[in-house]
């Protein structure tokens, strides 16, 4: 299995991030791909970087407004008196089927659906960067490895076709989904982030050959709140084929294993002929999110179960997983199961 990386992805960090109404330093920190590399080498992956794919594989997720708005927005708001040295939006619409305003500021708040996706100078750069690692490792499994894993950083599962928000900029999980269509007529997503992957849930909220399923903690009480709600199971043609599996905060393997069983009886039914698996590792006991109890030896029977039950091309994309002492140990446990 091949690892895909660009080392520049680390050059993006904002270094704080509003959490309940109060500034604290950013989770979402360089380190962590460090970390999940040794992770990948312990796993015995080729490391190797993605090449230049330009914007057109993103375009097919992203709207064009919204990635103007990234590549620009940051000159843009240095041009403001006094201007904060990272954007974090201060206004947000009550409706976004209005009128497309020209401020930066207020299409911060357009394209930003929470604090937690602050931009800074070097934003676009990594975010393109780890969405090109995405579109390469998808392009492996098109050119026939049966598995690959994209080391994204900055993650992608919270961010719509137009809008930013939980450390995520652009899609990942989805552009490797949509670019894998360009060979298997049908793709599962499977996210077994901590969090509800709503950005995922979004683009792909009215499509029948993309199925999204989402195991995550309880959003009642929990980020993202207003998505990954059981009762969300997608609308029009992609009415059934969306899957939201919430958890009980505090789920451990043994819970967290029922739970996915019952996701893979879904995505049989559906029939994929391709797989992206939307890794998030702060499902761990010990992470500083602190929602769940999965442990690190029960991230290798996750990832044995995935292999066992669904038999097909699948890719791998990092999301959340934040920096504690098992964080690279639980990707290698991970690897170690599904390969």
């Amino acid at each position: 299995m091949k690892c895909v990386l660009s080392d520049l992805q680390t050059k993006h960090y904002p270094e704080s991030f509003l959490v309940n109404g109060i500034k604290q330093e950013n989770p979402e920190k360089p380190d962590r791909i460090d970390v999940l590399l040794r992770g990948a080498q312990q796993a015995d992956l080729e490391v190797v970087s993605p090449p230049d794919y330009g914007i057109e594989a993103i375009a097919k997720i992203h709207t064009p407004e919204y990635l103007e708005f990234l590549q620009n927005a940051y000159s843009r708001w240095q041009r403001i008196p006094d201007a904060a040295p990272e954007i974090t939006p201060n206004i947000h619409p009550t409706n976004r089927d209005g009128v497309y305003p020209a401020s930066v500021v207020a299409q911060a708040g357009y394209h930003m659906s929470d604090a937690s996706a602050p931009i800074t100078a070097e934003t676009w750069e990594s975010a393109k960067l780890s969405a090109w690692s995405a579109i390469y490792a998808s392009d492996l499994v098109i050119e026939d490895d049966e598995i690959s894993y994209a080391l994204c950083r900055p993650p992608g599962h919270h961010a719509g076709a137009d809008i930013a928000g939980g450390f995520c900029y652009l899609n990942n999980s989805a552009i490797a989904a949509q670019n894998l269509l360009k060979k298997f007529g049908s793709v599962a997503i499977l996210d077994v982030d901590l969090h509800h992957g709503n950005g995922t849930q979004s683009i792909f909220y009215h499509r029948n050959d993309v199925f999204t399923v989402s195991l995550h903690a309880d959003p009642i009480r929990f980020y993202p709140f207003f998505w990954g709600h059981s009762s969300e199971r997608g609308e029009g043609a992609g009415l059934g084929y969306n899957l939201n599996l919430p958890l009980p905060r505090g789920t451990s393997d043994e819970g967290f294993l029922k739970t996915l069983d019952k996701a893979l009886d879904r995505i049989t039914s559906f029939g994929p002929e391709a797989l992206v698996i939307a890794l998030g590792l702060d499902a761990y006991e010990g992470d500083p999110f602190a929602g769940l109890g999965v442990t690190t030896k029960g991230y290798e029977l996750i990832g044995k179960t995935i292999s066992e039950r669904l038999n097909c091309p699948t890719v791998i994309v990092q999301e959340g997983g934040y920096l504690c002492d098992a964080l690279g140990k639980n990707l290698t446990s991970f690897l170690t199961g599904i390969q």
